[in-house]
């Protein structure tokens, strides 16, 4: 292909269009595939949740943990939830651009034009995932580079316009060359990844042995992605500017390295929060991400500290998990409970009497009960346990 194309609709499911307008309704359609993706996935929803931040914002995402974390089983997931075109790889050394971006076109390679044949590659890709993605050679990385930054594929006569709505790297570790570290800030999100606690092995095997669930309706809401990307993107952030900028002076102040660059970035990642909650206008509510753009593991954990007055009140109703996660905020673990009580619920109402459903009931009781005092219970969670106490009542 040599056309260049304008922003992509492919994909997309036709009923998208009548569907409720964004941010609100599409921003529920969004969390409820994310929660499907999710679903099964032990300690990996994090992962589900921040490559859908990321495709909101039109940023890319950093995973790093060891071999056999689920890092690729997460964003193919989500990639099936959302639906569109998904491409997968797992570079080395040895990996030529061909075949990433598409071999050269024969045919017009007779009529004396290089150009290159992308369909099915990564340059029409709406989600990608490349594995080990700082082992490439620097002809893909250069390639990549020009990729990830414009979203335009340029290679001999090609020039094609990406539908590229968000890339995931994968590595082991983060790299030591000095060389890889402009690429490397490509991926203005960063989430690490550890293997699960030996006290969730339990959930982990038995999850193993369940297979795993298709898409509902597989390939019909890249359209809604668009339209909170396009809510994003008009995202009123006056209210919150002023707290942004001194988070980001406590980040650089405490260590953090925070370069400008990024610094300005990040109201991408708070805008998309945002819309993704529902709302068209950001706040403090919408600062849990920031801890996202530190560098390491090290520098994400002191950027949760230096910030934990800040993001104390930070939730987000689409993205409970990664929320909970990033600000250790008592709002956002009454949303990831409330929600989790909530699924528990009609399930159980599915299903009624079922022993697995009802023992899932009482360990979420136990987990509330354990996170909040009945004084400081707030009122919706304080309903949902009202209606788990009843559900597992003798009859």
């Amino acid at each position: 292909m040599t056309e260049t194309s304008t922003h992509p609709t492919a994909g997309v499911h036709p009923a998208a269009t009548t569907r409720p307008s964004a941010p609100a309704g599409d921003a529920e359609l969004v969390g409820a595939a994310v929660a499907a993706a999710g679903r099964g996935m032990i300690d990996r929803e994090t992962v589900a949740e921040v490559v859908t931040l990321c495709a909101v914002a039109g940023e890319h995402l950093l995973v790093v943990g060891a071999p056999g974390t689920a890092k690729s089983e997460a964003v193919r997931r989500v990639a099936g939830q959302l639906g569109g075109r998904y491409f997968e790889y797992l570079l080395g050394r040895f990996t030529e651009p061909n075949e990433l971006f598409g071999p050269v076109d024969l045919r017009r390679l007779r009529e004396g034009r290089v150009e290159f044949e992308t369909a099915g590659m990564l340059p029409e890709a709406d989600i990608a995932f490349l594995d080990e993605v700082f082992l490439g050679s620097t002809a893909v990385l250069n390639t990549l580079l020009g990729l990830l930054n414009e979203r335009v594929f340029r290679r001999g006569g090609t020039v094609l316009a990406s539908p590229l709505r968000v890339c995931v790297g994968a590595a082991n570790h983060l790299p030591d060359d000095p060389a890889l570290a402009a690429f490397a800030d490509r991926f203005l999100a960063r989430v690490f990844v550890e293997p699960v606690a030996d006290a969730r092995l339990e959930e982990l095997l038995e999850a193993g042995r369940r297979p795993a669930a298709d898409p509902a309706h597989p390939g019909d809401l890249l359209g809604a992605v668009d339209r909170l990307a396009a809510a994003a993107r008009t995202c009123d952030l006056d209210e919150v500017t002023p707290l942004l900028a001194a988070a980001l002076r406590r980040l650089r102040g405490a260590g953090v390295p925070v370069s400008d660059r990024r610094a300005v970035r990040s109201q991408k990642l708070v805008a998309a929060a945002a819309v993704l909650d529902g709302r068209s206008s950001a706040s403090a509510r919408d600062l849990w991400v920031l801890p996202l753009i530190a560098p390491t593991a090290d520098t994400q954990a002191l950027a949760r500290d230096t910030l934990a007055d800040l993001i104390e009140k930070a939730a987000n109703r689409s993205l409970v998990h990664a929320a909970e996660e990033l600000s250790r905020s008592t709002a956002a673990r009454a949303e990831r409970l409330a929600r989790a009580g909530t699924a528990l619920l009609a399930e159980h109402r599915g299903l009624p009497g079922g022993r697995d459903s009802r023992l899932r009931m009482e360990a979420a009781l136990r987990e509330i009960d354990a996170g909040f005092d009945p004084a400081d219970l707030p009122a919706a969670l304080a309903g949902i346990r009202a209606e788990l106490v009843a559900a597992v009542a003798p009859s």
